[in-house]
């Protein structure tokens, strides 16, 4: 891997030629505020809030767009780019909904964070305000058109990512706002509901309907855990509150990379149900009565035993489920094959 030297901020670093200022420096542990900057999509520059004064360039230069070259020099703090980032969010303040108090992502949200970084408490840029309604018709998560920040990420996943291309920037200058084709809810469009512009929205103006009111976002611990929903075993952290699940964050890692569809984000709810088997039962008399696992795992090894030696393997038959990982199906099949000597493996994939 070819590299260049550059320096930021007076240390200088070798690091990959293909990067970006914004790569170099997060590579070496540098932190540059993105708003609209998300890794795995296109790179559009529009939030100016990532701008760093390069040695020799008249202006400031967004890190995210800009490619590095042999013996750059990048300032990502100057009181120039302090002030730029300053204006960018009193500019985002004019039109934005401020009622962080009750907002779900209190806590959580990019705005809210580099407003407190660069001490930016209010915007000297008094003018008319957007009035759109909450957007609440399909059945997973909300629309804020009053919190939008028009970073365009959510645009992008659904084109580049899902491949739907449902929702794109409508109308041009004050009137602009993120939809669908003639403005239609989404169950009238092509939308999956994969959640996928729901986990890269910074702010709060996309938001899981499960979590509305249901804790605050530094309330909620997150558990890793692998989607139940298929084999291909995409990760996930679930949202947990009082041993509750009440939501699904992104997680990287995994064949996933992050992304998910409708079932993994938001098919979750099952496991609260009244009606789910929390322990196992035996028919006993006639009658299923509630058993320890131990006693159960020895009373089914007893019974399968029992009728492979009276009547052969060919006697037995196992159906394994589809919302098993690969690895517990590889697992399953081998005990049936190589254990109860039978070929009769079947799945309940039939979607």
């Amino acid at each position: 891997m070819d590299k260049v030297k550059v320096t930021i901020n007076g240390r200088e670093m070798a690091v990959n030629k293909e990067f970006t200022i914004l790569e170099a420096a997060e590579t070496n542990g540098v932190d540059i505020p993105t708003l609209c900057y998300e890794e795995g999509l296109s790179l559009q520059g529009c939030c100016r809030l990532c701008v760093v004064e390069v040695n020799g360039a008249r202006k400031l230069m967004a890190a995210c767009t800009t490619p590095i070259y042999e013996g750059m020099v990048v300032e990502t703090e100057t009181e120039r780019v302090v002030s730029a980032r300053r204006d960018v969010l009193r500019l985002l303040l004019a039109n934005h909904d401020l009622r962080c108090l009750t907002c779900e992502r209190n806590g959580d949200c990019r705005l809210q964070d580099y407003c407190y970084r660069y001490q930016v408490e209010n915007t000297p840029y008094p003018g008319d305000r957007k009035a759109y309604p909450i957007d609440g018709t399909n059945p997973f998560f909300y629309r804020n058109y009053g919190k939008c920040i028009m970073c365009g990420k959510c645009v992008r996943i659904c084109a580049e990512v899902n491949g739907a291309h449902v929702i794109d920037f409508m109308d041009r200058g004050f009137d602009v706002k993120v939809t669908s084709a003639y403005d239609d809810g989404l169950t009238e469009t092509t939308c999956t509901f994969c959640g996928m512009c729901v986990q890269v929205c910074p702010v709060a103006a996309l938001v899981e309907k499960s979590t509305v009111w249901a804790g605050r976002p530094w309330e909620m611990r997150k558990v890793k855990t692998t989607c139940p929903y298929c084999g291909v075993g995409c990760q996930l952290n679930l949202k947990v509150k009082d041993n509750r699940i009440v939501g699904v964050a992104k997680e990287k890692s995994g064949s996933n990379r992050g992304h998910l569809c409708v079932k993994g984000q938001f098919g979750w709810d099952y496991v609260h149900s009244p009606d789910r088997l929390t322990q196992p039962l035996i028919r006993r008399d006639g009658e299923l009565k509630p058993a320890t696992w131990p006693e159960t795992l020895a009373y089914v090894a007893r019974r399968l035993l029992g009728i492979k030696e009276q009547y052969g393997g060919a006697a037995i038959a196992g159906l394994s489920s589809a919302k098993c990982t690969n690895e517990e199906n590889y697992l399953f099949q081998k005990l049936m094959r190589s254990v109860l000597f039978t070929n009769h493996v079947d799945h309940c994939a039939r979607l």
